[in-house]
Parts: structure tokens; sequence; C-alpha cells
């Protein structure tokens, strides 16, 4: 064989090794065929496993579609450019689930909850959940991974036998518990939302264990995904610029320099677009990396192994960490805080907050779908009905509704 013919042949066998070749599944991954059952039993399905049929379930479900129109850091009608939560949500399905795959976990169930972690989010991102926790104070307070729960367990009714999507114990246990156990440190059963509380006496969600490695994947999805992407949007918002971003955050620069010496002359629209992309690439690998490493010393041998581990066995370094902390304080100066984001927010408190005032005050104002139902006492009802529906609200229908009440003239 000629010296040519032999290079293409290594060339060749080369990129074919280099190919993604799926690992086998971990003992101590989440098995979809010992799952623990629904709350209601239904038949299994014939053509997807319990947590294929709970991502497409919640794909379907009304609140899912609605995320669409809430944001994380800007207000929907500012441009149709930036992230929303539902495309936060995709980006962080699909993190999940590669990270998953690339470790011999349940993929379809990392996917499912990085669809579904964020449907209890009200609009206006986190000025939001902070006004309704604050009109909520003497009502169990707000929170939205309570309200993701109620989202899935009790607000979406489209099923005859039951209220909710009757999902998966694991589904649920990975919704309630993606960032650890929620009984610890000297918190107790009634220390938690009381959404929570109610559903947790149904269908015990073991609240003092850690959940399953595909939950703890999805939550560290979720921090690869705003991150990195909350860069994105703050450069194309120009509430900071590529200089200042790589002058404070040492990780950008190195990625960034990286990107100029392999294209030299490139745009900065497209520099900073593959700086970004190499950026998510850079944490899925420290992930991966420090996750095993953690899981080899561990030791666990099945998903009870890791529930009962004490700690997370999903994690970044400690050196992927001080870059997260050195990002995050750039973004919370340069973005979070930003004047133009603080007039936003300013405005989304003062619209929540009457919102929820009149009412309260005026339940007959609410729609007829909405007048009758909720738990507790007659006040408290009323109370979780006003919140479940500004809860549900888009930005723009928040707004819109806001000038309907509040405008005469409308």
């Amino acid at each position: 064989m000629a010296d040519g013919q032999k290079a293409v042949k290594m060339a060749k066998t080369a990129k074919a090794e280099a190919h993604f070749v799926r690992p086998p599944r971990a003992a101590y991954a989440t098995d979809p065929a010992r799952s623990r059952g629904r709350l209601h039993d239904e038949p299994e399905s014939r053509t997807r496993t319990p947590f294929e049929r709970d991502r497409d379930r919640i794909v379907h479900a009304s609140a899912f579609r609605r995320l669409r129109g809430k944001t994380q850091v800007f207000v929907a009608h500012e441009g149709d450019h930036y992230r929303t939560r539902l495309t936060h949500s995709l980006e962080v399905a699909q993190i999940a689930r590669s990270v998953a795959r690339v470790m011999g976990l349940d993929d379809d169930l990392a996917e499912c909850l990085g669809i579904a972690h964020d449907l209890g989010h009200p609009p206006f991102g986190h000025t939001g959940e902070d006004v309704l926790d604050a009109c909520m104070e003497t009502y169990h307070g707000f929170d939205h991974n309570a309200q993701t729960l109620r989202v899935l367990t009790k607000l979406e009714r489209k099923y005859p036998a039951f209220d909710g999507l009757n999902l998966t114990w694991e589904t649920l246990e990975g919704v309630v518990k993606h960032n650890g156990p929620l009984i610890r440190y000297g918190a107790t059963l009634q220390d938690l939302p009381i959404a929570i509380q109610e559903y947790n006496a149904a269908h015990d969600l073991e609240l003092a264990s850690w959940p399953g490695l595909e939950a703890q994947v999805a939550a560290h999805a979720d921090d690869i995904a705003y991150n990195n992407h909350d860069i994105d949007d703050g450069l194309r918002a120009e509430l900071f610029t590529l200089t200042e971003l790589r002058e404070e955050v040492p990780m950008v620069e190195r990625v960034l320099a990286q990107v100029e010496r392999e294209y030299p002359g490139l745009d900065e629209f497209r520099a900073s677009a593959e700086t970004v992309r190499r950026l998510i690439g850079v944490w899925i690998e420290d992930l991966v990396v420090e996750s095993n490493a953690r899981i080899a010393a561990a030791k666990p041998e099945t998903v009870e192994d890791v529930r009962a581990a004490g700690k997370p066995l999903i994690g970044f370094s400690d050196e992927m960490n001080e870059h997260q902390a050195v990002l995050r304080r750039f973004l919370m100066a340069r973005m979070y805080r930003h004047w133009r984001v603080n007039r936003s927010r300013s405005h989304a408190k003062r619209i929540l907050r009457e919102l929820f005032d009149l009412l309260i005050a005026e339940p007959e104002l609410l729609p007829p779908d909405w007048q009758e139902g909720g738990d507790g006492p007659r006040g408290q009802r009323t109370a979780r009905r006003v919140c479940d529906y500004i809860a549900g609200m888009t930005d723009d229908f928040a707004i819109e509704e806001h000038r309907r009440l509040f405008n005469l003239g409308r």
C-alpha cells in the first residue's frame, strides 16, 4: 500500500475512533424498569419508558408552552433574541441529556427534569418570585420549586381520572430535590413550602435523602446553561462589552484568546458566540471528570446507594467553582444590577403587587375558572388561587391584565 493510501486509512481510522460510543448503563443509574410508579396507577406504555412518558406529558402541558413568554432577566417584549424560560429549559435539557448519556445514566430522566425544572416560575423572573413570596407571606409564602410541584400534581387538569400529570416518583423526586435534600441542617418537614408538605403526605418523596444522579446532573446543567447564556444575552443587550468581560473573567479571556489564535480577524459577534460555545464544553468536561472521580471514590452500586451517600456525587471541581464565582460576580454587577434591568424590575414589581392586591380584595374579578377551588381556609384559598393565577401568567399577559384592570380606557 502506498504511503498516501496508508495516511488516508490512518486518518479514517482515527476519525472513526473519535466517534462517541455510548457507554453501558451504570449500575447506579435510575432504571425505568424499576420505577416506583405513579400516585395513580395506570397501564404502562407499550412504546415508551416511564421517563419518556413523563417527558412527553410535560412537553404537552399548558404550563410548558407558557414558558415561551416568561423571562429570566429581560421582559419578554424587550426583544425576540433574548432567552425565555422555554428556550432556557430546552438548553438545560440538552446539556443534561448529553452529560447523563456519557456517564451511563438514564438520559430520558435527565432530559425530563431539565424540561420541567422551571415550570413553577412566575412572570418577570426572580423579581416575580420575590414579589409573590412577599404577597403570600401570611399564606405560607411562594416558592418556585414548590409551585412546579403544584403545576405537575394539581394545576394541569386534562386527564379524566386525576389532577396533574401523574408523573413517576423518580421525576417528582428529582423536581423537588434536584438541589439536594430538603430536610437537613436542622430543617424539618414543617419548614418546607405547604405544597411539598401536602404532596409528600400522599406520596413520600424521601425529602431527607439525596436524589438520583440524573437529578443532580440536571441541577448542574442549569448552572452551565444560565451562566454561559447570560453572557450571550448580556453582550447582545450591550450591558457590557467583550473587552470588559475578558478583562474581569480569566476563564473567558483564556478561551477567547484561543478562539482569536485559531481565527484571526474574526468579527466580534462570531468570536463571542464561539467563546460561549467552547465555555459550555469546558464546563461540561469539568462536570463529567469531577463527577466520575466522586463516583469512583464513593463506589455506589445502586441508585439507593446514591441517595444514601450523604453528599452530592455530581459536581464541579474546586477550580471550576472558583471560576463560576468570578463570573457570577461579574454578571451581578454588570447585568443583573444594570440600571436598565433595574428599571424593568421596578416596573414588574408594581405590576404584580397591584394585581395581587386588587384580586385579593375583589376575587370576583378573577376569570370564572379561577373563582373556585384552592386549599385551606377561605382566605387562604383565595390567596392561593390568586397566586396560582398570577404565577401562571406570561410577562406580556401580566402587563396586559394590569392595563385591563387599572386603565378605564381599555
